[in-house]
């Protein structure tokens, strides 16, 4: 078990779940080298803002955003932040990413991640009947007021119940026969 898994199992006696996700990220080094912060988080979970500041530690040569941290501070947020809301007896993995770069930032970026409650229904349901499933949730940062896209980072996101993942795996792990009958025949 993690540091991070093990904070968020204990965490709940203390604070929100908000609270323990706001300032978990804001606090821990993977995600301070972002130099992004998350400003905001609603008590169930399903929206998280965070800024993006123009710095000397994240400026790259031209003097707009290096990339990387574009890409680093929205990178975790969506798979964690469903994690987070779904019930324990499911496994979600981050399973690929897509950045497109817009236009060079030269002042602070914003983003909103955000789940609605039929897309968690929705979610939860195609899990139930096939076991698993892969979503995509697309990401913008833009300037304050919204009106700029500089940066759009799409996640795909693997979520699976623990019972099919663990079959899954197990039968990949399980050598087949005819494999079996070339490798000693």
């Amino acid at each position: 078990m993690s540091l991070y898994q093990q904070i968020a199992k204990i965490g709940p006696r203390f604070f929100s779940d908000a609270t323990l996700f706001k300032y978990g990220f804001n606090l821990s080094p993977m995600y301070r080298r972002t130099t992004a912060r998350i400003t905001a988080v609603s008590d169930d979970l399903m929206r998280v803002a965070i800024r993006l500041p123009i710095s000397y530690k994240n400026r790259n040569y031209v003097g707009s955003i290096f990339g990387g941290s574009l890409f680093a501070s929205v990178d975790p947020i969506p798979m964690v932040q469903l994690i987070n809301i779904l019930d324990s007896a499911y496994i979600v993995w981050d399973k690929a990413a897509a950045v497109r770069f817009k236009a060079p930032a030269r002042e602070d970026l914003y983003a909103v991640f955000e789940y609605t409650p039929s897309e968690i229904e929705q979610l939860i349901a195609t899990v139930e009947a096939e076991g698993e499933t892969e979503i995509v949730k697309t990401t913008r940062l833009t300037n304050q007021d919204g009106s700029q896209v500089f940066c759009e980072v799409d996640k795909t996101i693997y979520v699976a119940t623990k019972a099919f993942f663990k079959q899954k795996k197990q039968r990949r792990a399980e050598p087949s026969s005819q494999a079996m009958g070339q490798a000693t025949g």
